[in-house]
């Protein structure tokens, strides 16, 4: 097949074609494979190659899983391209996505007011009804989360719903869970991906397809956090009570049972307890929305008796047979949840994290298992079906493979083989120049707006220097509020842009690349976006990106550790480093400036992880004085504004 690659127009990489065979040998031999390829060799190619033969070799689908959105959407582009430019002309594909990202057209007509259509919300759920919108990608200039959680799919009815014949979401699921002959390629994101893997293990239907042939996790570094995220429980009054009311319904339906509403009541009143403790302890505690709070004691109600009320009911909806099996598994899901929630309260379980925060200007109450590395240990690595875990960064430092994927290793359970890393073929050397901005005063809570400010003064030198054309990374969306907030104030010589909510970023890019400005962006931007050529010259990282050591999560992790800094929050920190600052240098012939705002990397500083960073980086050209870096932009600058 690379043989044919200069016939049909695509290069060859060396790096690409190693980890194709790679993945090939991993299958043939029964084996899980770890494999870190760095930006530029073609990591989709790589892995969708030998996926297409072994898909048309074993009559059973590949699943591929991703970190998001974006990335699942871009996969399925390069599938149909590779696809066709091998012959593959018949692939049969879907991508996945949770549920929140589709319109739900039964909760949007049950809004519609028809003497109040001038409201956001109102002409939203008109669009929706009026089959406009599909999804939240297919709003342009995308839609806030407060908005759009009124409209999208939450509790689906499945086969009850009328509207299911038109529904992207209920056509979605019925695709990934078909039988393993009538699809070939499943792409959904890690969280349904583990979602599946979650009801499996409990001894439920699965999301996806049984049998597959072969699983890709890309951007597995981060499929610690998704398993985390997607075995958190959350709670809310509301979304509880809900639960409580359509779990009676069917309950009731089938016994007529007229015991069973003083129950339900007793439960409500529980949750009701609960929820209002909760919504004190934020008020005391909690500085920001995002904030994770530690729980206070619950007393004053009986929550064992209320954990074994649930477990009655929870035995009652497993007996069950009806035609509504989907709502009827979603319902003793998350009545088991419930249950899991009364244990932990209790004190029952000791195996949870649990806090409270404020999602989306509601009380929530999380739990989440303690490991995980043991649930996927047993649920992925079992040996059953090849696993590929790939992404660009997936290693530390060290002299063996083993070591290198250590850290990985440990947080996931891997079981499996290490493969050889494949390096970037980009020229950095020559093409980039890394600069450390040493004269920045630490970050810390008493001194945050000081450093907020000269922090600023540094970004906008280091914004003139190239004449906009940056991409500026935060780790805090409070940091990124106040810059903008400040760029607003200021007449300055280049657009600025902001990130929009929503899952889509296509139309701020676009608009960036327009203007050659400066784009401030969080989150989704540390990894998976891709800008070519000279409308990005240099990427700022505000802050190095640390986990916060109160979350609780880590914090549970750190107490596990004997050095928690160096085993827990620096590698954590240079995996994230490292996708951020892969993010400047997309092509062999782009050229660029990293810099880096946070003086705790600076030679001054002396700290230990100064040199695990600068080793895990391929930026080899470093300075901490401006004039150099102001040398080297000169010495580019035709390359830099025409390539």
């Amino acid at each position: 097949m690379y043989d044919r690659f200069p016939r049909i127009g695509l290069k060859e990489r060396i790096g690409q074609q190693d980890m194709s065979l790679d993945i090939a040998d991993a299958y043939i031999n029964g084996r899980n494979a770890m494999i870190e390829a760095g930006v530029g060799i073609g990591k989709s190619f790589a892995y969708l190659i030998p996926s297409l033969l072994i898909n048309q070799i074993a009559r059973q689908p590949i699943i591929i899983a991703t970190s998001s959105i974006q990335l699942s959407e871009q996969i399925h582009k390069d599938l149909r391209f590779i696809g066709s430019r091998l012959g593959f002309t018949s692939v049969r594909s879907v991508v996945g996505k949770g549920m929140g990202q589709y319109a739900c057209r039964y909760r949007a007509a049950d809004l519609l007011q028809p003497d109040d259509l001038s409201s956001p919300l109102s002409t939203l759920a008109q669009r929706i009804v009026n089959y406009d919108i599909d999804e939240r990608a297919d709003i342009k200039g995308g839609v806030s989360d407060a908005v759009w959680s009124n409209v999208c799919v939450n509790d689906c009815k499945f086969e009850r719903c009328h509207y299911k014949s038109t529904c992207s979401f209920y056509e979605m699921r019925a695709k990934i869970n078909a039988d393993a002959s009538d699809m070939d390629f499943i792409i959904v994101n890690q969280d349904l991906f583990i979602r599946d893997l979650i009801r499996k293990k409990e001894g439920m239907k699965g999301l996806i397809t049984e049998r597959p042939a072969l699983i890709v996790i890309d951007e597995a570094h981060n499929l610690e956090a998704k398993v985390r995220d997607a075995r958190t429980l959350e709670f809310t009054y509301r979304g509880t009570c809900r639960m409580l009311d359509d779990t009676l319904q069917i309950l009731f339906k089938q016994s007529a049972d007229n015991g069973l509403l003083p129950q339900f009541k007793f439960l409500k009143r529980c949750v009701g307890h609960i929820f209002k403790q909760v919504e004190a302890d934020l008020l005391q505690t909690a500085k920001q929305d995002n904030d994770r709070i530690k729980v206070s004691e619950i007393t004053g109600i009986p929550l064992k008796r209320g954990a074994q009320v649930l477990k009655a009911f929870s035995l009652s909806l497993s007996v069950l047979t009806s035609k509504h099996e989907r709502e009827i598994d979603n319902l003793f899901e998350a009545l088991n949840g419930l249950i899991d929630l009364f244990d932990v309260l209790a004190g029952v379980q000791d195996n949870y994290l649990i806090w409270g925060s404020n999602t989306q200007r509601e009380a929530t109450i999380s739990i989440c298992p303690k490991g995980i590395s043991q649930f996927l240990r047993y649920s992925l690595f079992n040996g059953k079906t090849s696993v590929i875990l790939t992404s660009a960064t997936m290693c530390q430092s060290g002299e063996t493979l083993e070591e290198q994927y250590a850290y990985l290793t440990q947080s996931l359970g891997y079981k499996g083989d290490y493969m050889e890393r494949q390096a970037s073929p980009f020229d950095y050397d020559n093409h980039t120049m890394m600069y450390i901005a040493k004269d920045i005063p630490y970050y810390n809570h008493q001194n945050k707006v000081g450093y907020l400010e000269a922090a600023y003064k540094e970004m906008l030198r280091l914004c003139n220097l190239t004449d906009g054309r940056t991409l500026v990374l935060f780790s805090a969306k409070e940091d990124m509020k106040y810059i903008h907030k400040k760029l607003k104030s200021e007449k300055l010589a280049w657009a600025v842009h902001v990130q929009r909510e929503g899952s889509s970023q296509d139309g701020v890019i676009a608009e960036f690349r327009g203007s050659k400005g400066v784009l401030l962006s969080t989150g989704v931007f540390w990894e998976g976006v891709n800008i070519e050529g000279s409308d990005l010259s240099q990427l700022i990282i505000f802050r190095l990106p640390f986990p916060v050591p109160s979350d609780p999560v880590y914090e549970y992790k750190a107490s596990l550790a004997k050095d928690p800094l160096n085993d827990v929050f620096v590698p954590d920190m240079l995996l994230r480093l490292r996708q951020g600052t892969g993010r400047l240098i997309r092509s062999e012939t782009d050229l660029g400036v990293l810099s880096i705002l946070d003086s705790r990397l600076s030679a001054a500083a002396k700290k230990d992880y100064r040199d695990k960073a600068l080793e895990s980086l391929p930026f080899k050209k470093v300075t901490e004085d401006f004039r150099v870096l102001e040398k080297f932009v000169k010495e580019k600058e035709i390359q830099l504004s025409v390539k």
